[in-house]
């Protein structure tokens, strides 16, 4: 089930991928059930039973939900991942405005530190 989710993460975001500036990769990998997408090594985008999911600055999150985007809970009764926001009914189907939100999720982890890896 996860590579299904997998498959349809990466055609939902080839054409943002392919238009990112060099230096700037997106790796889609599975994600528990379902898949993500990591930009540099930072996840960024994650598609699930939930639904598609992004990771926004405040403006940005905050401009979704008025457009019916709604946070991100994996499960009822677990957390809600603060800086995700689950993307309006119909947007995956519409690749121009989800050309751009997954452009500024891109853009915004790419501010962040990168992702500390454990040495062993």
């Amino acid at each position: 089930m996860a590579a299904a989710y997998v498959e349809r993460l990466r055609d939902l975001l080839a054409p943002t991928i392919t238009a990112l500036p060099s230096g700037v990769t997106v790796d889609i990998k599975h994600f528990f059930s379902g898949a993500a997408a990591y930009a540099n090594d930072r996840i960024c985008i994650s598609l699930s039973l939930v639904g598609l999911a992004m990771k926004l600055p405040e403006d940005g999150r905050a401009k979704l939900m008025a457009l019916g985007a709604y946070p991100l809970r994996y499960f009822p009764k677990a957390p809600i991942k603060k800086h995700y926001v689950i993307l309006p009914d119909g947007m995956a189907g519409d690749p121009d405005r989800l050309g751009f939100w997954a452009r500024q999720s891109i853009d915004h982890v790419l501010t962040l530190p990168a992702p500390v890896r454990n040495k062993k």
